[in-house]
């Protein structure tokens, strides 16, 4: 996780997060998932979608890939249980 990322996660509260979109490259950065990963993702509807910001740009809402990243952490807690 890049420096930028860790002050998203400890420096921003929660609720101003859950309004905030992030760009590909911080999802990325985030998840530490590939390109084609999250996309394939979304295919399967495993990952959140999008929001179409124009014809050309794309972002996600924060809190959105958050959530999906406390589920694989609680997913995996889970099946250590």
């Amino acid at each position: 996780m890049n420096p930028c990322s860790r002050l998203i996660y400890y420096f921003i509260s929660r609720s101003h997060l859950m309004a905030s979109l992030i760009k590909l490259k911080a999802v990325i950065n985030m998840t530490g998932l590939s390109r084609s990963s999250i996309y394939a993702l979304i295919q399967k509807r495993e990952f959140p979608k999008p929001i179409k910001l124009s014809e050309r740009s794309s972002a996600w809402v924060v809190s959105e890939v958050q959530d999906w990243i406390e589920s694989k952490i609680q997913q995996r807690d889970e099946e250590a249980a």
